[in-house]
């Protein structure tokens, strides 16, 4: 089990963004959007539970760097909550399936465009 309330995906996110620079080129954009999507969980939360979404993972992403622990969204407050505590966890095997789902579709989209990018381009070299 890992910790819920969009505790994981805020500290893979966080991660994410402080190894970026040690990408390079378009790979860094790859990266950093990779991070930003992984927010799509705990912004669903907070806004579905009618909290300032920005606030809510701001505040929790500082909580995160001061304590050094996985802190989560309480949805009531918006104020950040240690998941384990409150006994709000998640699946690992769920967790690593939406991680390597995601990635595997994201590459065949990246995939089909470059198909379609150098069919367009046979196009114009052609007679």
């Amino acid at each position: 089990m890992v910790p819920g309330a969009g505790a994981f995906e805020i500290a893979a996110y966080r991660h994410l963004m402080n190894r970026r620079m040690a990408v390079s080129g378009k790979a860094r954009l790859g990266l950093q959007c990779f991070a930003e999507a992984l927010l799509v969980i705990p912004k669903t939360l907070a806004s579905n539970s009618g909290l300032d979404v920005q606030d809510a993972i701001l505040t929790v992403e500082e909580e995160q760097e001061r304590s050094g622990t996985l802190v989560g969204i309480d949805l009531t407050s918006g104020q950040p909550l240690v998941p384990e505590d409150e006994g709000i966890l998640d699946n690992y095997r769920v967790k690593r399936q939406f991680l390597y789902l995601s990635t595997m579709l994201a590459s065949q989209l990246l995939l089909v465009d470059e198909v379609i990018r150098a069919g367009m381009k046979m196009g114009k070299d052609g007679p």
